[in-house]
């Protein structure tokens, strides 16, 4: 498994005050999920202070970013950590990280494409996956798996196994 990939926990709203201080929108368990970082984007960003904002988003500040300018350079930046840095799951759990790019093939063993999403609309994760062909129109093709143990029996650093009554989805 790709340990070093960087993996997005957060991505800055923008700015918060005058000092320097940062709006957070967060993609990861909140506030307490984060702060166990201090170093984000490669060591460039150094985290000073991290408070939730109450409404879902957190307030932070930066070693590096001393005012409001500076502060509102960094909107649209997002906090990455290298993969490896990453809390150690439990059999059965994954990180989306670790499924974004994994080929997808059936229980069959026919290749279905490539999972470039992984989306959660309240009933639980949903893979996205492209078919590495394309239609007649020359459009990428697409379709949706639920990520439980019936549609995806198996997965691994190397490839996603989808069950081949979920793949044949068009």
């Amino acid at each position: 498994m790709a340990n070093d990939k960087p993996v997005t926990l957060a991505a800055i709203a923008g700015a918060h005050g005058v000092t320097g201080e940062v709006r957070l929108k967060l993609f990861g368990e909140g506030v307490v999920a984060l702060k166990r970082y201090r170093a984000f984007n490669d060591s460039a960003l150094t985290l000073k202070k991290l408070k939730d904002d109450g409404k879902g988003g957190a307030i932070a500040r930066f070693e590096e970013v001393t005012d409001r300018t500076a502060a509102e350079k960094l909107r649209g930046t997002v906090l990455t950590v290298p993969r490896a840095e990453m809390p150690a799951l439990e059999e059965g759990e994954y990180y989306h990280a670790d499924l974004l790019g994994l080929p997808a093939v059936s229980d069959e063993g026919e290749a279905l494409g490539t999972v470039i999403a992984v989306e959660n609309f309240g009933a639980g994760d949903v893979l996205e996956i492209e078919r590495a062909e394309k239609d007649e129109k020359g459009r990428a093709q697409r379709f949706m798996v639920p990520m439980t143990q019936a549609a995806v029996p198996e997965w691994d650093g190397e490839k996603l196994v989808v069950a081949a009554a979920f793949a044949q989805q068009d």
